[in-house]
């Protein structure tokens, strides 16, 4: 999977370079956004905009959500580059979100660097997070596939439908985040995955089934596929945080403990809580409820994660979700070679280690 990615993602960045420019001008603006209706400041944009997002893009990231995209197009019996600027849509989305969400958590960093909003402000940081929600809308506009008016009627709608639900995904997590007790069930965890994360997801999949024209329960399988597995990257994110926490963050690119240290009610969090002394689970409230938290206590938590089974439990509900979003795929007719690559990214999400 990693060559797979390798492969795609300077392309991937090529086509969002062509829909957001590292330099924008006022030509670029005129095209892309309409005509001035008296006068742009294309420096003012370039500082509030493509600087921001070029630099979160710069830093990394797999663009596993566009490479996904386009294997499922070419899955489909498509060519993969007719389609590349509707790939730009779910990766765009994607960063938008992060650049929001860590103003949201208070997150010191990203990708081994300052979060954006320390990079820029948290004014700039939130302007150009929102804008990467609507840039995706201006790709449509433009048509680049050249798709009639009621397939372009139906990416509307279905994007429309997946942000509204990812909002309910965050709003979940934020709330959760505000309270001092821990007492969230799995399945409303697993909700929040599925709105948060899972849309996203989702998108990529049913854009993908979208914009080629399959029939609705092709785009719901895989849909539910692209979901399955997303959820699944959700957790195994989680665990990785543990994991190079206990080895002091390596390369992984967060401060040590940095989930820990937002007050995160991660799934390993809920299974510690379930299954934890009650004295212990009082202290483990205590310290994600904290504002500050010394290192001890971060080591404190790691090892309530593992004497509770926490991180193996977290794992085993990663692996039966890869296995799920498998499954998706058994009945559908796709092309052999990007099928068996759709089935081994499900392995990949939970088995990186970065």
């Amino acid at each position: 999977m990693r060559d797979v990615l390798r492969e795609w993602r300077p392309v991937v960045d090529e086509a969002i370079e062509e829909l957001l420019p590292r330099v924008v001008d006022e030509a670029y603006l005129a095209e892309f956004f309409g005509p001035a209706s008296h006068a742009y400041d294309p420096d003012a944009i370039q500082a509030a905009l493509a600087d921001p997002i070029w630099e979160l893009l710069d830093r990394g990231g797999k663009r596993w959500r566009a490479v996904v995209f386009l294997l499922l197009v070419e899955a489909f019996g498509e060519e993969p580059e007719e389609y590349l600027p509707y790939a730009c849509i779910p990766e765009i989305l994607h960063n938008g979100t992060i650049i929001v969400d860590d103003v949201e958590d208070g997150a010191s960093m990203r990708r081994g660097e300052e979060a954006i909003h320390h990079v820029f402000g948290t004014d700039i940081a939130l302007n150009a997070g929102n804008a990467m929600y609507f840039l995706p809308l201006k790709i449509i506009t433009h048509d680049p596939g050249d798709l009639d008016a009621e397939t372009r009627l139906a990416a509307y709608e279905m994007l429309m439908h997946e942000l509204n639900r990812t909002h309910l995904g965050q709003g979940m997590d934020i709330t959760w985040h505000n309270e001092r007790e821990i007492d969230i069930t799995e399945a409303q965890y697993l909700e929040m995955s599925a709105c948060k994360t899972g849309c996203l997801g989702r998108i990529v999949a049913r854009l993908a089934a979208v914009v080629t024209g399959q029939s609705d329960a092709v785009e719901e399988a895989v849909a539910k596929y692209a979901q399955q597995m997303s959820i699944a990257f959700q957790i195994g994110d989680d665990i990785l945080d543990v994991e190079h926490s206990l080895d002091r963050a390596g390369d992984f690119g967060k401060a040590f403990g940095n989930d820990i240290r937002e007050g995160k009610k991660t799934l390993m969090a809920i299974h510690a809580v379930e299954n934890a002394m009650p004295e212990d689970t009082a202290r483990l409230e205590e310290i994600l409820w904290a504002d500050d938290n010394t290192d001890q206590e971060i080591e404190w938590v790691l090892d309530l994660y593992q004497s509770t089974g926490a991180v193996e439990y977290a794992r085993e509900r990663a692996q039966s979700l890869s296995e799920r979003a498998r499954g998706h795929l058994d009945g559908l007719d796709l092309a052999p070679e990007p099928k068996g690559q759709l089935a081994e990214f499900t392995r990949f999400v939970i088995e990186r280690d970065a």
